[in-house]
């Protein structure tokens, strides 16, 4: 073990400590509460940044616990490590000042803070894993840590969406746990890139790989919010706004996602779940769930349920780009993994606003509300378009190779999937635009809060003007040395070596 390798644990500790402590606080210590989490939050950053530039520069990170005989508690970096791990980090710091600003006065305040500093420590333990038992630990404390999240407020309403979050969650994770099982009895204490300990299995074992990958794939696909196992995603947006922000762009779904990429690519292999057939029923599945859950937001009027749907959908991407097995999908999957999480915080943080500041949750209440917040609705409509995959936001860049990924391949489908998925996105998003921008109000405004000179607090507006200047940046920036495209060459090359 070297030195540096403790650099891992520490950027684990550096939010799981913090956390602790915020419980050990009164609730009236709002002042050290706040300097916790930001501490936690911009410590984490920077470590993650020390562990990027050591990874560019040649440098190996690794961490090793023995929890029994051939059984390891072991962290690590690479690149996909490195990936979700900017993502957590950074859009956790952003939304770590908007949840501080949106839940200024409300009660419970300790026990939010406290779970959601929790939440993304499980979040970047599933990023840093280096091995399936790992994995699995950090993916169900990440279960346990969001459900009081979910409940936080409550409301009958919040406690059955707790209980269906819960239900299905649990469910998945018992899936996933026999699935991790089975996979420790068949090749042992797999570590992810040790795809050659299942494909020099021998022949006959081909059927039980078949079998065990659907296992894991059933188990993940819950958080993946994959059709028919996304019911629980809808119903958690009674959960407030910050937690929304987090389930959709950092945490749950994400770690459903991320697991997928780990089974498939450094787990089994793309050239063996090829040879298994396993790839084309994943990229019909993925299919299919990015055009209901488009169809399905468009049939909402509540605005949270229909960016919930939305991430059904966009989500599905990134497993319809893993499902192709080529090397250009592999990239617009990897792209869109973060992408899409800027997008889509943006989004939410923009819907926090509008609830918290005029009281409105519809979109038919939405008449004219771009000239009441229009900060807010243009940092909306940066979010929305890159959603559709127009440029120059980041969302086009992503799309871009998975088009071109799904030609690669052979798959000429997906090129006509992806024009249909944006139509529908464009469906049910320019109808919101077209109300807050070019519809008469109803009536006045009702205002929640007194912001001066601002359109509503600055801890909440300014999150969303940076998260939606960045998805802007993502894809006007796309080809510079250090941008995703940049890093997820560097996955998608060790995938696929030049031969």
């Amino acid at each position: 073990m070297t030195e540096q390798s403790w650099l891992l644990p520490a950027i684990v500790a550096s939010s799981l400590g913090p956390g602790i402590l915020i419980f050990f606080l009164k609730e009236e210590q709002v002042g050290l509460r706040t300097l916790l989490n930001l501490f936690g939050a911009v410590l984490k950053v920077l470590l993650v940044g020390v562990a990027l530039r050591g990874f560019f520069l040649g440098e190996s990170y690794e961490f090793r616990y023995a929890i029994a005989v051939d059984l390891e508690f072991y962290l690590r970096v690479d690149a996909l490590a490195l990936l979700f791990s900017i993502l957590s980090s950074v859009l956790w710091l952003v939304t770590t000042f908007y949840a501080i600003g949106y839940l200024k006065g409300s009660p419970n305040r300790r026990r939010f803070f406290g779970f959601f500093s929790i939440c993304v420590t499980a979040s970047t333990g599933i990023a840093l894993a280096g091995n399936v038992v790992t994995f699995f630990i950090f993916y169900e404390f990440l279960t346990l840590a969001t459900y009081p999240l979910v409940v936080h407020q409550g409301t009958k309403k919040a406690l059955e969406a707790g209980r269906t979050y819960l239900f299905y969650t649990i469910g998945g994770g018992t899936v996933l746990f026999v699935g991790v099982v089975w996979l420790f009895v068949l090749a042992g204490s797999v570590e992810f890139g040790q795809t050659e300990l299942l494909s020099n299995l021998p022949g006959d074992q081909q059927v039980q790989l078949m079998i065990l990958f659907g296992v894991l794939l059933a188990g993940l696909g819950v958080k993946a919010a994959l059709v028919p196992l996304h019911g629980w995603l809808p119903a958690a947006m009674v959960a407030p706004a910050p937690v929304s922000a987090l389930l959709h762009a950092v945490a749950v779904v994400k770690a459903g996602v991320f697991g997928i990429v780990r089974i498939v690519y450094d787990v089994f292999g793309v050239d063996l779940v090829r040879d298994l057939g396993m790839l084309h029923p994943l990229a019909v599945i993925a299919a299919l769930t990015i055009i209901f859950g488009s169809l399905r937001a468009i049939a909402q009027d509540d605005l949270k349920r229909r960016l919930a749907y939305s991430t059904v959908s966009q989500l599905a991407y990134i497993s319809l780009g893993i499902a192709l097995g080529g090397p250009l999908a592999a990239l617009g999957a990897l792209v869109h993994l973060v992408h899409q999480g800027v997008m889509k915080i943006t989004l939410f943080f923009c819907a926090g606003i509008i609830a918290e500041t005029v009281k409105v949750h519809r979109i038919s209440e939405m008449n004219g509300i771009g000239r009441r917040l229009p900060l807010t609705m243009g940092a909306f409509t940066v979010g929305a378009l890159g959603m559709i995959g127009l440029p120059p936001v980041a969302g086009f860049i992503s799309k871009w190779y998975l088009g071109l990924g799904g030609l690669e391949v052979g798959y000429h489908w997906v090129m006509p999937l992806l024009l249909l998925s944006s139509l529908l996105n464009a469906m049910y998003f320019l109808p919101i635009l077209k109300r807050a921008w070019f519809c008469e109000p109803d009536g006045e405004w009702e205002t929640h809060r007194s912001s001066r000179s601002w359109e509503t607090p600055r801890m909440l507006l300014f999150p969303a003007l940076i998260t939606a200047a960045l998805s802007v940046a993502l894809g006007l920036f796309a080809a510079s040395n250090w941008s995703v495209v940049e890093i997820a060459l560097q996955i998608v090359e060790s995938w696929f070596p030049l031969k």
